[in-house]
């Protein structure tokens, strides 16, 4: 299994963030984090990263409810930042409202939609 550098979680349940934190780093998944507890705090912390062109992450967790940004804000407004660079997004979410799973689809940045929580298994093959 191939190693990233930078992981990012988009998540407002500090259970979840530990949790797949320590799955990802009993796996050897990534070299570190990026944290963030909404859509807001994450635009307004990757905006600027990715108009600098600084280091990216190499792949973003992302959740759909959450306060002051829900994912689905997020990604409407991170859609819009020129970036030639590849993020891959996968929602992570407990929704499994179908109306959720196709809205997902519409979205050429998302790779996949997971229902909580990750597994091992799930979180590995992120990387195939």
């Amino acid at each position: 299994m191939k190693k990233i550098d930078i992981a990012c979680i988009i998540d407002d349940d500090p259970i979840f963030v530990f949790g797949t934190k320590r799955i990802m780093q009993l796996a050897n998944f990534c070299e570190s984090f990026m944290i963030f507890h909404n859509g807001k705090e994450a635009y307004d912390k990757l905006k600027p990263i990715i108009l600098n062109n600084e280091k990216l992450p190499d792949l973003i967790l992302l959740d759909l409810n959450m306060p002051i940004w829900d994912g689905w804000h997020f990604l409407d407004e991170f859609i819009k930042i020129p970036n030639n660079r590849i993020i891959t997004i996968y929602i992570i979410t407990s929704s499994v409202d179908p109306a959720d799973v196709e809205k997902a689809k519409s979205y050429d940045l998302v790779s996949n939609y997971i229902v909580k929580p990750i597994t091992m298994v799930e979180l590995k093959n992120l990387l195939v």
